[in-house]
């Protein structure tokens, strides 16, 4: 296979996933180093095309955790504003029946007074521009394809995907090599399905042999 020069960028942590998880990571950790007034580069990669764009599910949100991380949230005009008037439980016996459980009855986690209902895909959309206003490079369209090991094995940072290829994969005339996004810290937010994730957890099994994107 002919050889790939790569364009090469350094960061202090990667974080590779878009997601209300990923996002909160690189907002944390910006947030962090300004309190201790320590400069730390944070790069955030996301496969779709824009931040949100593979998050379409609406969600009960609850909103205490936001609070922690960005308390101003509201009058920084955070797509939350449909709060949860009320809920209801219901045992089905059958088919076509059932009844209602009393709510005393329904543990607290269970309980949505004080929720949102929201639309996640615009949750995350808002947190990729509170995380681009505190400093984290945002990146998205660019899937995380490969990780990078360091010479004693340790995970190093990625490589995004090649672009231009037909679906055999051979190289047309828009070819264009992925990135090494290099990082003293790698953080992997891609969900539990995770494309990484699962090449991660084989690797450490010992049924896949090691890449050959190696530092």
């Amino acid at each position: 296979m002919e050889a790939v020069e790569r364009e090469s960028m350094e960061f202090d942590v990667v974080v590779v996933g878009g997601g209300p998880a990923g996002l909160a990571t690189a907002i944390r950790l910006r947030q962090l180093a300004a309190e201790s007034g320590r400069e730390l580069s944070v790069c955030l990669v996301e496969k779709g095309s824009e931040i949100g764009a593979h998050i379409l599910s609406g969600a009960v949100f609850e909103p205490g955790p936001l609070d922690a991380l960005l308390p101003d949230w509201k009058s920084q005009g955070a797509p939350i504003e449909t709060a949860v008037s009320g809920d209801e439980f219901r045992w089905l016996t059958s088919p076509n029946r059932g009844f209602r459980v009393p709510h005393l009855l329904i543990p607290r986690p269970m309980r949505n007074a004080g929720n949102y209902i929201i639309s996640l895909g615009n949750l995350c959309r808002w947190l990729g521009e509170q995380a681009e206003n505190s400093g984290v490079d945002v990146f998205p369209g660019f899937a995380a394809a490969a990780p990078l090991f360091g010479p004693a094995g340790e995970l190093a940072g990625v490589v995004t995907g090649d672009q231009g290829l037909d679906r055999d994969g051979r190289r047309k005339d828009s070819y264009q090599p992925g990135y090494e996004l290099r990082a003293k810290y790698t953080v992997l937010a891609e969900g539990v399905r995770g494309h990484l994730g699962k090449l991660l957890m084989e690797q450490c099994a010992g049924t896949v042999k090691r890449t050959s994107m190696e530092l």
